[in-house]
C-alpha cells in the first residue's frame, strides 16, 4: 500500500473514533497528527480557565427568580386593654429598666403602651407600643425575674383567707402575709385594701386589739409626719393613710403603723369604723 493510502486510512479511522487531525503549529513544528476526544470529555471554555469564558462558555444552571417569602411578623402577646398577671410582669420588668415608673397595675394602659414604644425605639425595633415576641425576648434578656412584691409593688394583691378571730363582729382583719386589710362585719368582707407595716426595727405588733381613738387629721408628735384618718389600736400604732406608701409602695416601711395607700378607700373606711371595733393583726 502506498504512503498516500496509508495516510487516508489513518485519517478515516480518526474521524470514526471521534478524533481530529491537528495541523502544524504556528512555529512550523509538527505535533502529534491525531488528537483523540473520548466520549464524555468536557470541552474547555472558549476563553480558557483564566479568561472568564466568552461566547463559548457553558451557561450556568437556571436560577429560581421567584421572590422569597417575607418573614412572618412577630406575634403580639399583649397590647392596650389587656389585663392579668403577665401584664404585671411586663410592667415590673419595664420598671427595672426605667421605662415605667407607675404600677404595676396589671392593666395595659396608655402609660404602658408609651413605655413599650420607647423601649422598642431605643433598641431599633418597630415602635408599635404592642409587646410582641421579639420585644418580650429582648426585655427579658435585660431584666431579672420579678418577685411577688415586685409584681404588687403598689398593691392590688389578693387577700389570704381571714383569720378565724375575724369571723364575728366588726373587725379590721389585718394579714401580714398577704399585706391586706379586710373590713369585716359578722364574717362578711365589706372592703379590702393593701397595707404596709413597720420595718424589722419598728415592727407592727400582732394580736387582738380594739380601736380606742380616731383622729381625722392627726400629725405624729414622735416623727412629726402626717397620719390622716388615723385609727389607733395599740399605743401609738394606728391604721392610717400614708402619702409615702402611695408614692413608693413596698419600697418603704412605716414606723410600726398600718399604712394604707388608697386615700379614697381609707376615707370610706374611717367613716364606718367605730371606737371599740376589733382589730386583728396576724401572719
Amino acid at each position: 500500500m502506498g504512503r498516500a493510502a496509508i495516510a487516508a486510512a489513518v485519517a478515516g479511522a480518526a474521524v470514526l473514533a471521534g478524533c481530529t487531525v491537528q495541523p502544524a503549529d504556528g512555529d512550523g513544528k509538527r505535533r502529534s497528527p491525531v488528537h483523540i476526544e473520548m466520549p464524555g470529555d468536557t470541552p474547555a471554555p472558549a476563553g480558557g480557565p483564566d479568561r472568564g469564558g466568552g461566547p463559548g462558555t457553558a451557561s450556568a444552571p437556571p436560577t429560581d427568580d421567584k421572590p422569597s417569602a417575607a418573614p412572618a411578623p412577630a406575634r403580639v402577646l399583649w397590647s392596650r386593654g389587656d389585663t392579668g398577671r403577665d401584664v404585671r410582669e411586663l410592667q415590673a420588668r419595664l420598671r427595672q429598666v426605667a421605662w415605667l415608673f407607675d404600677g404595676p397595675t396589671g392593666t395595659y394602659d396608655d402609660r404602658t403602651e408609651r413605655a413599650v414604644s420607647g423601649f422598642q425605639g431605643k433598641r431599633g425595633l418597630p415602635r408599635t407600643g404592642r409587646t410582641d415576641t421579639v420585644t418580650w425576648q429582648r426585655l427579658r434578656g435585660m431584666t431579672r425575674e420579678p418577685g411577688r412584691w415586685d409584681l404588687y409593688l403598689m398593691g392590688g394583691q389578693p387577700a389570704d383567707p381571714p383569720d378565724a378571730r375575724c369571723m364575728t363582729g366588726r373587725v379590721l382583719c389585718i394579714d401580714k402575709t398577704s399585706r391586706t386589710l379586710r373590713w369585716m362585719i359578722d364574717g362578711r368582707t365589706v372592703s379590702t385594701v393593701a397595707v404596709r407595716f413597720g420595718s424589722q426595727y419598728t415592727p407592727t405588733r400582732e394580736g387582738v386589739f380594739s380601736v380606742y381613738w380616731k383622729s381625722r387629721d392627726h400629725v405624729s408628735t414622735l416623727y412629726d409626719s402626717p397620719m390622716p384618718y388615723a385609727m389607733f389600736f395599740s399605743g401609738g400604732q394606728a391604721v392610717h393613710y400614708s402619702a409615702d406608701f402611695a408614692a413608693r409602695g413596698y419600697a418603704g416601711a412605716s414606723h410600726g403603723c398600718v399604712n394604707v395607700r388608697d386615700e379614697r378607700a381609707i376615707s370610706a373606711l374611717y367613716a364606718q369604723v367605730r371606737n371599740g371595733d376589733k382589730v386583728v393583726v396576724s401572719w
